[in-house]
């Protein structure tokens, strides 16, 4: 994180779900600490507050000669500029997302989440517009310049410069973290985004718990309290909820010696974070059989290019089946 700036304003545009607020909330209190001036902007509560966000944030966002985003894939991100076009963009990394944005952005595509369908709903077909303009505006052009501040592999468009992101302040920040010895495991919310059948996902994270004597499942924000109940009633994991984002949680520690994941976004990000520290981080591949038949047609693919570009932790691929008494990981 940079030194503070008078010149610099940082804006949350609030979420609706309860721990990513939460999270948001903890994030913007350590940039306060920091310095930093931070706005938190109650976007989506409710009636007019759409309107009241684009009257509060639309001076500062015409004067502004640079905008940071954080998720160009967010409609109301979308909205501020597809009104209010900067002559200078900086994407910071939102995770995997970031690699399907460039990818997108680079082919002219029209910008949707990996793990959504193709087809367009009645809220998509009216979003159209939108979505096709903010494009526009996130692609580097004669007036504008964009930038990709990442820590993940991404194909970036012609024109369009890549920062890496080396994790360089979170580990002058925190840690480095006193080591369990034992294994942690982090969740996904495969299952909830329809991706992944809960049934085979329970399994896989019992069988990944006894192979590497894992005691922790770290839980993504959007897992349902319901699967996380099961997961702690038959696996016998402590269930735990980070109150931060994973990288600063693990550099804190304690942590475990090994850290297994899902394909995700810390599979990049968390070898970066603990570089140094003797943490081995492993990425269990998704079978596909795995898959439930609804999820995306781009699911596979993608997920498949996550583990495959995770040059930092080791790959678990599965054998043996899909039932726990038979699944085995080479």
């Amino acid at each position: 994180m940079p030194a503070a700036s008078d010149d610099l304003a940082i804006v949350v545009l609030s979420p609706s779900d309860p721990m990513s607020r939460g999270q948001l909330r903890r994030m913007a209190q350590l940039a306060r600490d920091e310095g930093f001036d931070v706005h938190w902007q109650e976007a989506r509560a409710g009636r007019g507050a759409l309107v009241r966000t684009l009257r509060e944030l639309g001076g500062p966002l015409r004067a502004a000669e640079r905008v940071i985003v954080g998720d160009p894939f967010s409609r109301y991100v979308q909205l501020l500029l597809t009104l209010f076009g900067p002559r200078h963009v900086t994407v910071v990394d939102d995770g995997t997302a970031t690699m399907e944005f460039a990818a997108q952005l680079a082919g002219g595509e029209r910008l949707v989440r990996w793990h959504r369908k193709g087809d367009l709903g009645p809220r998509e077909l009216l979003l159209a517009p939108v979505t096709s303009l903010a494009r526009r505006r996130l692609a580097p052009g004669p007036h504008r310049t964009v930038e990709i501040f990442t820590s993940l592999p991404v194909q970036a468009p012609p024109g369009t410069e890549v920062t890496e992101n080396a994790y360089a302040w979170t580990r002058s920040r925190f840690g480095p973290p006193a080591l369990t010895g034992g294994a942690d495991l982090v969740g996904t919310s495969l299952v909830e985004t329809g991706v992944v059948d809960a049934e085979h996902y329970l399994r896989v994270v019992g069988q990944l718990a006894r192979t590497h004597g894992a005691t922790r499942y770290f839980a993504h924000r959007r897992e349902t309290p319901e699967k996380l109940h099961r997961i702690a009633v038959e696996t016998g994991l402590q269930v735990v909820r980070p109150e931060l984002p994973l990288e600063l949680i693990a550099r804190r520690g304690p942590v475990g010696a090994t850290i297994v994941s899902f394909p995700s976004t810390v599979v990049h990000t968390l070898p970066l974070a603990l570089a140094g520290t003797g943490v081995k981080v492993a990425v269990c591949e998704i079978a596909p059989e795995w898959l439930k038949a609804t999820a995306s047609p781009r699911a596979q693919g993608f997920l498949a290019g996550v583990v495959g570009t995770a040059s930092g932790a080791d790959r678990l691929t599965p054998r043996g089946g899909s039932t726990a008494d038979r699944l085995e990981f080479g």
